[in-house]
């Protein structure tokens, strides 16, 4: 069957990474985290002390820094790796959600973080979710989807992750960290968040998990029976 590049944008906690990984686990693509890349890199930047708004010192950070992924046979999905240290866990610490989108913002990240994820595109058959992967990464990309939900909803579903971590944690600081990084998102000068053109809506606010994989899966085949005729 012919394989395609699958791109899924969106706001912080609406389930792209989610969804992303099962459609990927049932088309047999592979899935690519943006976002755990960025996330390594702001790891690496807080341990290291790396001031993220010099842009000579973020150059030089840059160069040490090696990103991968390694499958992990015990949950079914790919983990981070940062200069072959595994740090999926570490990268899901509140202290690197709320600098993420900063780092993020960031052209020279960006540009690194671009350059790594169309070379991983090259032979298609992946699915990718992150902000600006129908826009920037993949604009010629053969199925877009933009996923969305409402914000109360979104702060619910990322309370109760972090809440599972930390019990400390408080709703009002989950609402205004996603507030934060939808702004800054939305706002950064380079590849910002948006809806490509061509992509399609997915609001997934009142859907099941089996729900929308079913229509991004339908979505798939309806695309790559176009493609095909």
């Amino acid at each position: 069957m012919k394989k395609i590049i699958i791109t899924l944008d969106g706001y912080s906690s609406c389930g792209k990474s989610t969804l992303a990984k099962e459609m990927a686990h049932a088309l047999n693509y592979v899935f690519i985290d943006s976002g755990a890349m960025y996330r390594a890199i702001t790891l690496y930047f807080l341990r290291n002390h790396i001031n993220w708004n010099d842009d000579a010192e973020v150059q030089e950070a840059l160069k040490e820094i090696n990103l991968d992924f390694d499958y992990n046979t015990t949950t079914g999905t790919s983990d981070m790796l940062l200069n072959d240290e595994n740090v999926e866990v570490l990268i899901r610490d509140m202290l690197v959600s709320e600098h993420v989108s900063e780092v993020a913002a960031n052209q020279y990240v960006r540009n690194f973080g671009v350059t790594q994820q169309q070379k991983m595109g090259e032979k298609k058959g992946i699915v990718m979710d992150g902000r600006d992967i129908g826009t920037t990464v993949f604009p010629n990309a053969e199925l877009k989807i933009f996923v969305t939900a409402d914000p109360a909803i979104r702060v619910e579903r990322r309370f109760k992750e972090l809440f599972a971590k930390n019990p400390n944690i408080s709703v009002e600081e989950v609402k205004t960290n996603l507030e934060m990084r939808d702004y800054i998102d939305s706002n950064r000068e380079f590849s910002p968040l948006r809806k490509a053109e061509d992509a399609i809506v997915l609001d997934n606010s009142n859907l099941t998990r089996e729900e929308q994989l079913r229509t991004a899966l339908q979505w798939v085949n309806n695309k790559i029976n176009e493609l095909v005729k």
